[in-house]
């Protein structure tokens, strides 16, 4: 078979007709969050994923208490085409590369190395399918201090400074609430995926991209790393719920009657209006506070007096006040608050599809397309398609399919 046969793929088996990326065919290796999250973002702008698990399938699928479709693995990959193939094997390899031949993109996120001992790295890939995008999600990149280094959300955390700059400075330090590596990686390698796919279109060539997870997540400390070199190096690693760089006060979570809520003051005017809410003409009047670095100085003082004010309030009364005021504010909700939120329902991030055993909860994607809808469709269960992209990807006949299943290749 050689690349002349990717027009038999139909129409039909290609994603959204109306998509963006209609068309474009997605063999997706990856595993846990940052690969499936990168190609459950291409998926939703209309490109055909074929997810390619092995026996076993993939880590999360099996995450909980032994069932065999973990509310992650169906939040995360929804709408994909499901393919069990035993890489390991010289036939699983040989029916890999004819997929390639059909495809446009291969997603990654295995350790170093392991691409190319399943035979299957960058320059047989290219070889095949010149016109490839491979995509690779690593933990700290293609560098010889990080050779055979692997990393995991929470250890790259741990790495880049994310996990010392989180927390209380008198306490412990703490990692990040949400797996924010995994998902900074993957929506980084879904735009290094486009802008390779926009290249190949001015140069007819693939390429190979790498993301790391540490070069995804360092630039989210801008304001800690800022506030440290400003400082010239003594500077308070872990600031709690305050402003990373200590340079925006107030900006803190202040206590209400009934829980919590986050105030923070960038402008002059966001001040000013506080102090007017709180009845405290005396603080806005005050030439020491004029400035952010005036109140950086006075910050527990203006802390409490926010806090004196918030606490005589509930969360719904100095949410209304602060939102009429303009003053930047929102209450702290719990999860189970989030998943019943109207914006998100409304705006698709968070849907329920299928029916009977297969119905579940399924995300959305960030990017809001006017004319790209994202089709719903529930993650596949281990295999489920290996049979139907064989015989319409590769044009297999049910004995050879056969065949494959009794030597335990599919």
């Amino acid at each position: 078979m050689n690349d002349s046969h990717a027009g038999t793929i139909r129409e039909q088996d290609l994603g959204s007709p109306r998509g963006a990326l209609a068309g474009i065919v997605v063999l997706d290796l990856g595993q846990v969050y940052a690969g499936p999250y990168c190609t459950h973002l291409l998926r939703s702008l209309g490109a055909t994923v074929i997810k390619i698990e092995p026996f076993g399938g993939e880590p999360i699928r099996w995450r909980s208490s032994g069932a065999t479709s973990g509310q992650a693995f169906l939040m995360l990959n929804a709408g994909k085409k499901g393919v069990r193939l035993d890489l390991k094997k010289p036939q699983g390899r040989d029916l890999f590369l004819e997929l390639v031949r059909r495809a446009d993109v291969v997603v990654e996120n295995f350790a170093p190395g392991v691409m190319d001992r399943l035979g299957i790295g960058w320059d047989v890939l290219h070889a095949v399918r010149p016109t490839l995008v491979l995509a690779s999600g690593r933990a700290y990149g293609d560098h010889p201090a990080a050779e055979g280094m692997r990393g995991m959300d929470v250890t790259v955390q741990a790495m880049s400074g994310v996990v010392t700059t989180t927390g209380f400075a008198d306490q412990a330090p703490v990692k990040a609430g949400p797996a924010v590596v995994d998902f900074a990686a993957g929506s980084h390698l879904t735009s290094a995926v486009l802008a390779a796919l926009f290249q190949r279109e001015r140069t007819g060539e693939g390429q190979h991209v790498e993301v790391a997870m540490q070069d995804a997540i360092v630039p989210t400390l801008t304001s800690n790393i800022a506030g440290l070199l400003e400082a010239g190096g003594d500077f308070p690693e872990r600031t709690g719920n305050r402003h990373g760089g200590l340079a925006v006060c107030p900006y803190n979570i202040y206590p209400v009657i009934d829980g919590w809520l986050a105030i923070l003051c960038l402008r002059p005017k966001h001040w000013t209006d506080l102090c007017g809410l709180m009845g405290r003409d005396d603080l806005a009047d005050d030439p020491a506070l004029a400035t952010p670095a005036g109140r950086v100085l006075k910050m527990d003082d203006i802390d409490d007096a926010v806090s004196a004010w918030t606490r005589g309030l509930d969360k719904a009364e100095a949410f209304r006040l602060l939102q009429a005021a303009d003053v930047p504010a929102a209450p702290v909700r719990s999860l189970n608050e989030v998943i019943h939120d109207p914006v998100l329902r409304d705006r698709g991030m968070l849907t329920e599809i299928g029916e009977g055993e297969r119905a579940c909860t399924v995300l959305g994607s960030p990017l809001q397309m006017g004319d790209s809808p994202a089709p719903a469709a529930p993650a596949p269960l281990l295999g489920e398609d290996t049979e139907e992209v064989l015989r319409t990807f590769l044009e297999m006949s049910p004995e050879d399919i056969g065949r494959l299943r009794e030597e335990s290749v599919i």
